[in-house]
């Protein structure tokens, strides 16, 4: 529990709006509030080391400036998934927290969504509205869309995402298998390791990757891991491009052992122009905005709010990732 001290220094570099920003400013009144622009990574060498910070804050200040608790107003945190840092904050007792929370619905639902697309061919009906304009009401009637009721999905990486992702798909009846390095016994579904997972891979419908980006995840899902795949298989990222070898992933949808693709992400980012994923086949991709949702930035602010309540109070906080 922090000391009692109604000055605590909160430092923020996430650029609010400015109705949210004065918003923060009432609810933290009693406390020493600096907002700074998100291009400033760091408060100046010479302030007072913050009690919390809240954005995306340099690692190399909280390795040197560690304060009591910083949260980031992302779900990602592949910058701060280091050992030294880790090690620092145990060290020193200091919490580290992210928004995994404000963004699992969204990204959720943009799973589903590309799905359902998906098994309803949407995308080929869209292209064919843009350029043939055919009517082509027997070929699609009768084509390639299936029902998704009792198909089988493998999703890796099982945290809030995924999670969520499941209440959204059991009402289909599908069976659901999830991959995590370490199981818990509380997911509420099958869960294998990594190493376990390649059988499951053989007969899933639907393979998607909500990895992190981080050295044991780096090119995850490569030649021999789309091998594994069932004929047709549709496979989704919306964890970090790097996960995917992608000249591995276009060969798989060239030579037809992936159906589809949904990407959210890829590597790089933006993805050039002339980058062969954009036309390879049945490859179909949106700008990193699985997250993104007309009030995120409300939602970011109510999520650090709880949480700095929680904070004075000394209970646990939301999403904490150290």
């Amino acid at each position: 529990m922090p000391a009692a001290n109604s000055r605590l220094r909160i430092w923020c570099n996430y650029d609010f709006e400015e109705t949210l920003a004065r918003e923060l400013r009432e609810r933290t009144s009693s406390y020493q509030l600096t907002l700074a622009h998100s291009s400033v990574s760091a408060p100046a060498a010479s302030a007072q080391v913050p009690d919390i910070l809240l954005g995306q804050p340099d690692v190399d200040y909280l390795l040197s400036h560690t304060p009591r608790w910083t949260e980031l107003t992302s779900a990602g945190y592949t910058a701060y998934d280091r050992d030294d840092l880790r090690k620092v904050f145990r060290a020193r007792s200091s919490l580290l927290t992210n928004a995994s929370t404000v963004f699992d619905e969204a990204c959720a639902q943009h799973l589903l969504a590309m799905i359902f697309a998906l098994a309803r061919e949407l995308p080929r009906c869209l292209d064919n509205q843009r350029a043939g304009r055919v009517w082509l009401h027997d070929e699609s009637r009768f084509g390639r869309r299936f029902l998704l009721n009792h198909q089988k999905v493998v999703i890796f990486g099982f945290g809030a995402i995924a999670r969520r992702l499941v209440e959204l798909l059991r009402p289909l009846g599908m069976q659901i298998v999830g991959v995590r390095r370490t199981p818990r016994g509380d997911e509420g579904i099958p869960i294998v390791r990594p190493n376990e997972s390649n059988s499951h891979m053989a007969d899933a419908d639907h393979v998607i990757d909500i990895l992190p980006a981080n050295d044991e995840t780096a090119h995850f899902f490569d030649a021999a891991r789309f091998g594994t795949c069932r004929k047709g298989a549709r496979f989704y990222n919306i964890g970090r491009g790097t996960t995917v070898d992608q000249a591995a992933l276009i060969a798989a949808l060239r030579s037809g052992r992936l159906g589809a693709a949904y990407l959210d992400v890829t590597d790089p980012e933006p993805l050039p122009p002339d980058h062969p994923l954009w036309d390879a086949p049945n490859c179909f991709i949106t700008p990193h905005i699985g997250g993104a949702h007309a009030n995120e930035q409300a939602r970011l602010l109510r999520h650090f709010l709880l949480n700095l309540a929680a904070f004075e109070s000394g209970q646990p906080l939301s999403d904490r990732v150290i």
